[in-house]
């Protein structure tokens, strides 16, 4: 008799699977009803490893050179196509049918490429050479803020996740996100193919579980720079309030959202994950 080895599913932090420190678990079922797996229930104590991790990743990622984290992009792109079935399978077992399965799949391939595209020609559409009136040039760059906090949504697990983490990490940023507890098999699967990307471990830190236990802290904690969620009206009060204790900057998205939509390839996008630098310096003769 064959043995069958069921997979266990774990959480993506700092380039290596864990589980929650708390030992806790939920499960998820097939669309059918039927169980399928254990998904960690991660913790805030989870939360601050992963902030750890990111700290520790994203000075050299962000030193990295706008071509090489295309390249790197690219290559995430690249591993999502290679195992583009089973990640098809993975929304399937949500609930997506197999078009809207693989209509996802595209569309997150088709956003990665693009985002790879901007991560060297952004800085040409957000900085700007300012004209002044003394003998100075005037140069306004941007700036990675460091650590971005993500809250992403129920429902199009896959490519509403990447809408998200993609204008942070182009931008250089490192981020730690919780993804869809409902469904969370696809961003699992998305932590395996970014561990053979070539994306440095700690830059894309991928956490399960219950938002509700870690929202206070995403707010809160002084580390996160800035945070990009999906909330509804009682969540963004708790994540405004917190980031005003810590001053940091917050995107909210509608809950209604069209992750299909053209509009998310902006790289007007990247604008409110970055710090904008202004240097002056004197003309010579």
């Amino acid at each position: 008799m064959s043995l069958t080895i069921t997979k266990t599913p774990k959480c993506y932090v700092g380039g290596k699977f864990i589980r929650s420190e708390s030992g806790r678990i939920y499960p998820i079922h097939r669309s059918n009803g039927e169980f399928f797996a254990n998904i960690p229930l991660c913790t805030r104590k989870d939360l601050r490893n992963a902030v750890e991790a990111a700290a520790k990743a994203g000075s050299g990622w962000a030193a990295r050179s706008p071509y090489n984290r295309a390249q790197i992009l690219y290559r995430l792109a690249e591993m999502i196509e290679a195992r583009r079935s089973e990640m098809q399978d993975a929304l399937k077992l949500h609930g997506a049918s197999t078009k809207d399965a693989s209509t996802e799949v595209q569309a997150t391939l088709d956003r990665i490429v693009h985002f790879a595209g901007w991560a060297d020609k952004f800085e040409q559409i957000l900085g700007s050479v300012n004209p002044v009136a003394s003998s100075h040039f005037n140069f306004t760059i941007t700036e990675p803020v460091g650590i971005v906090g993500i809250l992403a949504p129920e429902d199009s697990p896959l490519l509403a996740l990447m809408t998200l983490v993609l204008p942070a990490i182009t931008a250089g940023n490192s981020v730690i996100a919780m993804v869809s507890k409902g469904a969370p098999y696809p961003a699992i699967l998305l932590g395996e193919m970014l561990a053979t990307s070539d994306l440095p471990g700690g830059v894309v830190n991928l956490l399960t579980g219950d938002r509700a236990d870690t929202l206070p802290t995403f707010a809160s904690h002084e580390h996160l720079r800035a945070l990009s969620a999906v909330a509804d009206a009682a969540e963004a009060k708790v994540l405004q309030e917190g980031a005003a204790e810590s001053v940091k900057k917050v995107v909210l998205h509608d809950p209604d959202t069209d992750w299909f939509s053209d509009s998310h390839d902006s790289p007007y996008g990247i604008r409110s994950l970055t710090e904008a630098k202004t240097v002056w310096h004197p003309i010579g003769n």
